[in-house]
């Protein structure tokens, strides 16, 4: 199973589910949307700023993480940002590689 971060900014009704339902509840919320695709949620924090949450999910696949993005995002609730995490051990996996590439004007 892989990892990714979303991040997501709430709409106004979007923070209007926070303020009925509680961080506890929206936590629960997550929960189950990552359990209905196989996957579990590992972190979530509310945060200041440009992002109103931030999760860290485990989940089977790069399909499952777009289900859930396109999923969020068709609510209208908030708008979703994903990004792929890598290992350390993948990492290492990456750089062992060496593809052939030459840079543009190169």
């Amino acid at each position: 199973m892989g990892h990714y971060l979303f991040r997501a900014s709430y709409t106004q009704s979007g923070i209007q589910g926070v303020l009925k339902d509680g961080g506890t509840g929206r936590k629960a919320a997550i929960e189950a949307l990552a359990a209905s695709v196989g996957g579990n949620l590992e972190a979530c924090y509310w945060a200041l700023g440009d992002d109103d949450i931030i999760l860290i999910v485990e989940l089977p696949d790069h399909v499952s993480a777009a289900a859930i993005a396109a999923t969020v995002g068709a609510t209208g609730a908030a708008t979703i940002r994903s990004t792929v995490l890598l290992t350390a051990e993948e990492m290492d996996a990456a750089v062992a590689k060496h593809p052939s590439y030459r840079a543009p004007g190169g």
